[in-house]
């Protein structure tokens, strides 16, 4: 059975290094829908959907992993998250036009922002320039400078599929950096078409056939918005009577579509209204305790 929309985690039983496995079909065809752009930017957010999945599970966290790009060229935003168990979303503005080429060339001057936020404590991130003939070498950046390893990421995307493999060091032997080596050396044949075509099992021999490498269990992908009504609902209660009655006065409703997955949340003046005491009422409930 061909495997899509899968994750699946590897080690090199003998050596300091581990690795990830991406495949997203279903869900990559589900996360672009959504999306208007070039078919450059499309395939970007592909390749991003495919790091952010791989790069959530380097991490021991409940919560969410979002990747965003930035900058002032024809590729404005490029946002793609994965929470921790596996549910991906994103989004592309862009112009109409986005030339291929360097991450300078399609975003212009930008960064790269990678953000964890666990369900119940502070958020943390990181930040590196978005330089580099693509995603992948950024990406490879900012690990360097934040967590020191030796790390390697091959993305590719295309009209039914996103795929990635990710290698990262362990330092735990003294011989791990020739090992380390070794093993860069022969991902480094790897082909776009392999990554996209080929299941993670055939896709390890051809690569490592020599190594021994143990394969774990597939952890399905899948693409999930996590927008609902009450968070659009906390999102207008924070702009204030005063913003939202002046939108009802030109409007009669509030309408609010979510970016990554198109959904429409209709507000008309009996829900304001609902929400905005919903608000006073826990207020004077918080200040009399």
């Amino acid at each position: 059975m061909i495997e899509q929309d899968v994750l699946r985690r590897f080690l090199f039983e003998d050596l300091g290094v581990r690795g990830e496995w991406v495949k997203l079909t279903t869900s990559w065809q589900a996360a672009k829908q959504h999306q208007q752009g070039s078919q450059n930017a499309q395939l970007q957010l592909g390749q991003a959907l495919a790091a952010v999945v791989m790069l959530s599970a380097t991490v021991k966290f409940n919560g969410s992993m979002i990747l965003q790009a930035q900058g002032n060229g024809d590729f404005k935003t490029l946002v793609a998250q994965s929470t921790h168990d596996r549910k991906i979303r994103g989004l592309i503005r862009s112009n109409n036009h986005v030339p291929v080429g360097s991450l300078e060339t399609m975003f212009g001057q930008g960064r790269l922002v990678l953000t964890i936020e666990p369900d119940n404590a502070n958020p943390y991130q990181g930040v590196v320039p978005l330089q580099g003939k693509n995603l992948a070498a950024a990406l490879q950046t900012y690990f360097e400078q934040s967590e020191q390893l030796k790390t390697r990421l091959w993305l590719f995307a295309n009209e039914t599929h996103a795929a990635g493999l990710f290698l990262q060091e362990l330092p735990s032997q003294s011989s791990y950096k020739a090992d380390w080596e070794r093993i860069e050396i022969l991902a480094d044949t790897v082909t776009e078409q392999e990554l996209l075509e080929l299941d993670c099992e055939h896709l390890l021999y051809r690569l490592f056939n020599e190594e021994k490498v143990r394969l774990f269990d597939a952890e399905s992908v899948e693409f999930k918005c996590a927008c609902s009504h009450s968070r659009i609902e906390r999102t207008l209660r924070a702009m204030g009577r005063e913003e939202l009655e002046d939108i009802l006065q030109k409007h009669g409703t509030i309408q609010v579509g979510c970016e990554f997955c198109s959904e429409q949340y209709l507000f008309d003046r009996v829900d304001v209204e609902t929400l905005l005491v919903q608000e006073s009422v826990a207020n004077q409930s918080k200040t009399q305790h």
